[in-house]
């Protein structure tokens, strides 16, 4: 009797828990990660990655982040996916070393739960002018008091440190993960993604369809990567990229154009031009720039049609160097040309122009070998008497010649004038 009380003990033991192992290993998290500028591209992909994990049913979304900031639209799309997401979305500022900055601080304090690694720091969330020149004061304080309650009402959500928030905001504090967590702007310290997993396990978070709790300990994860596309989409919005970008296009475009006909020269700089443009869409634009770099271009131009001793190609020189310059405004170094990327690109851009219009110059100036004006100022040996007319070789012919003063047979003689088959020399 004994005997089949522990054997149905045990049967019943092993039907109780098979479902629970089951369930263990069905569990999946899924992970993607951010390492860069916060750009549509950007936003995109992790727009695209919480709706994976929800038809996926995953138990969460880890971003793991590593950003110097980013755009505020970009940013302002990604968290509304956030706050409505069906499932728990998780940022984990990892690995040590990285930062949360800006816009990523933001999306940090959005998250149902935030998570920071040893060795990272998060804040300077205050707002930069976007799109050239600097903000009047009236409107800087607009878009201050905008972004100060747009993050107060985000760590209000998620029960966070608002009162810090605020100060990110308005003074671009920032703080180390060990502070951090003290003051309650994140929930909690991992050294790695498995420590993460296992911190989070049983923790309750509210989604949009409701409170839900986390069964993470032991799940197995799966990584989202960009794709070819969106890979290809981010690398074109670097300001580096995009820069050069454009000036291939526009050297592409003036070949083509002092030689119509070439093609390949033309093809390249559309597709140039326009992949430039599109990175536009995604940096702080300054059209002063674009302005000056397209008076360069005009004067490099000019330097064949008028005579300027040089001074056009200077100009050129000089508005290019300046446009290049302006052309992103940001106080943001992401978002800005470096001046390792400037400097060789204006040089190799304005060699290429200045000889293309030396060449040019040259071509317009260099004498005729050809028809008439290709016998004008020849030499040529008089093979009889020239008196009035006779017969001298010039340019490997004979011609029939005429003078003004008599020319002996075997004297060297001069082309001066053309008429018909008629050559008018004199002695050389």
């Amino acid at each position: 009797m004994l005997m089949k009380v522990k054997l149905a003990s045990l049967i019943t033991l092993l039907f109780l828990v098979s479902p629970c192992r089951l369930f263990s290993e069905s569990r999946q998290v899924q992970v993607i990660t951010i390492d860069g500028v916060i750009n549509p591209v950007v936003a995109e992909f992790i727009i695209k990655a919480i709706k994976s994990s929800v038809s996926e049913n995953a138990e969460c979304l880890i971003i793991q982040m590593d950003t110097p900031g980013g755009l505020d639209l970009s940013m302002r799309s990604i968290i509304k996916e956030m706050m409505n997401a069906d499932i728990p979305v998780v940022v984990y500022v990892s690995p040590s070393g990285s930062r949360a900055a800006s816009a990523g601080a933001i999306i940090t304090l959005a998250a149902h739960l935030a998570a920071m690694a040893p060795g990272t720091n998060i804040g300077a969330a205050h707002p930069v002018a976007l799109g050239g020149g600097k903000m009047e004061d009236e409107m800087a304080a607009k878009v201050e008091n905008d972004a100060a309650a747009y993050v107060e009402s985000i760590a209000t959500k998620r029960n966070r440190n608002k009162e810090w928030a605020i100060k990110a905001v308005r003074e671009s504090v920032s703080i180390t993960e060990k502070e951090a967590l003290k003051i309650k702007v994140i929930d909690l310290i991992a050294s790695d993604l498995t420590d993460l997993l296992t911190q989070i396990d049983g923790h309750k978070v509210s989604t949009a369809l409701g409170d839900k709790t986390l069964f993470t300990k032991n799940a197995a994860t799966t990584r989202i990567e960009m794709g070819l596309r969106e890979k290809i989409l981010d690398t074109l919005s670097n300001p580096n990229i995009a820069y050069i970008l454009m000036m291939a296009g526009l050297l592409g475009l003036y070949f083509e154009l002092s030689n119509p006909g070439a093609i390949f020269p033309g093809i390249v700089g559309g597709i140039s031009l326009i992949l430039a443009f599109f990175a536009f869409q995604t940096l702080p634009v300054n059209y002063a720039g674009i302005l000056l770099i397209l008076l360069a271009v005009i004067l490099f131009i000019l330097e064949i049609k008028v005579t300027s001793f040089g001074m056009l190609s200077v100009g050129g020189i000089i508005a290019l160097f300046l446009g290049s310059l302006m052309l992103f405004d940001s106080p943001a170094p992401f978002l800005r040309v470096s001046l390792d990327t400037i400097i060789p690109v204006v040089a190799v851009t304005s060699g290429l122009l200045i000889l293309a219009i030396s060449l040019a110059i040259k071509a317009q100036r260099r004498k005729p070998t050809t028809g008439k004006e290709g016998l004008l100022g020849e030499i040529g040996v008089a093979k009889s008497t020239i008196d009035p007319q006779g017969k001298v070789f010039i340019h490997g012919e004979y011609w029939d010649a005429t003078s003004d003063e008599p020319i002996p047979e075997g004297t060297r003689v001069k082309a001066i004038e053309v008429n018909n088959i008629v050559i008018k020399v004199k002695k050389a």
